[in-house]
């Protein structure tokens, strides 16, 4: 399946990448990869995400990968890359 990031949480990656890289270029580096990397999982397996809690909707789901959650949705052809948040942080209003 075909997995595209969202203008969205490509900017969100970048800001991670960025916050990290003032103390740490190298694992600034290494989490952005392991996070994108993500993205290969996500297409075998898009279904192996758990669903959102904040929007309790099957097609809203995520993945976690260290303190950070990928969270996407599933569409019949393709899968969208929603945000790249920290793991702390809640989505309801």
């Amino acid at each position: 399946m075909k997995v595209l990031w969202t203008d969205s949480a490509v900017a969100q990656l970048q800001a991670v990448h960025d916050y990290l890289a003032q103390t740490s270029p190298d694992y600034a580096l290494r989490i952005v990869d392991r996070l994108t990397r993500r993205s290969i999982q996500i297409a075998v397996f898009p279904n192996s995400g758990r669903m959102v809690p904040e929007f309790e909707r099957n097609e809203i789901r995520e993945v976690i990968e260290g303190r950070y959650r990928i969270i996407y949705l599933l569409e019949p052809e393709q899968v969208q890359v929603l945000a790249v948040i920290h793991g702390a942080r809640d989505l309801r209003p």
